[in-house]
Formats: structure tokens, C-alpha cells, sequence
């Protein structure tokens, strides 16, 4: 993916230096780095809670596979609730991330949303350096 915009570098790594950078691109990487975090959560669910549950299912995948139908699909994910609800999280979340990241590319960001990030960021811009956003929002900008 190609960058947005041109960014100016500096060689300088202070608070004042990040006002010389357009208010906006630090903006757009709060969004980047929230939408990364978002992803990677995602991936993390998928990973680590999806075989839990698989795992407590698999005594249903030896009927599935002699007689495979719906009513035993339902049997198994009515009778392993804890499966299903992991199941149906990692899938709620992964449903839930794409519907907000495809309505932030198709109509753009929500007043609110960005008003919130230009908060959060400008209250970044005023901790400075020791504020744990700072490397992912002005940092590297500075470089």
C-alpha cells in the first residue's frame, strides 16, 4: 500500500518538531495504528481461541464425517455452548472489524471518530515522547 501523502522529515525528536508535520498525517496514523491493533486482535482470537473450541468439538467431527447433515451440525453447537459462543465471538469481532473498516473506506470517517482522534492526538502531542502512542503516531515521522 502506498503512502498518502509526502511526509517532511526532521531530524529533530521533540514536541515542537511535531508541529512542523501536518496535524492531519498524525491523525491518519493514530487511524492506521487503531486499525492494525484491531487486526491484530482479530488474528489473536482466530489463533489462540478458535482450536480451543475446535478441540472441544472433535468428537463431533468423527458423526459429522460418517453422516454429515445440518441437524448435526446444529446438535453440535447447540450441545458445546462454550465452542459456540468462542466461535461466534471470533466471528462477531472479524464481522464487526470488516463492517467498520469497509464503512470508514466507503464513507469516510465519522465526525465523531475523527474528532476523538484529533483529541487523543493532541493530547499525545502534549505528554511529548513518554506517552506509549507517541513512536507509532509522531516518532517515526521524525525520523
Amino acid at each position: 500500500m502506498t503512502d498518502f501523502l509526502v511526509r517532511e522529515r526532521t531530524s529533530e525528536r521533540s514536541p515542537a518538531a511535531a508541529c512542523h508535520i501536518s496535524f492531519d498525517d498524525h491523525v491518519e496514523r493514530l487511524h492506521r495504528f487503531t486499525v492494525t491493533c484491531r487486526w491484530v486482535v482479530v488474528g489473536t482470537c482466530w489463533l489462540v481461541l478458535t482450536p480451543l473450541a475446535l478441540w472441544a468439538m472433535r468428537g463431533e467431527f468423527d458423526l459429522w464425517h460418517s453422516h454429515f447433515t445440518f441437524a448435526a451440525v446444529r446438535y453440535a453447537l447447540r450441545y458445546n455452548l462454550p465452542s459456540t459462543l468462542t466461535l461466534s465471538f471470533c466471528l462477531g469481532f472479524t464481522t464487526a472489524t470488516l463492517m467498520w473498516q469497509s464503512r470508514n473506506i466507503l464513507f469516510g470517517w465519522p465526525l465523531r471518530y475523527r474528532r476523538g482522534l484529533e483529541k487523543q492526538v493532541r493530547y499525545i502531542l502534549a505528554c511529548g515522547p513518554q506517552h506509549p502512542l507517541w513512536r507509532w503516531t509522531v516518532g517515526k515521522l521524525l525520523q
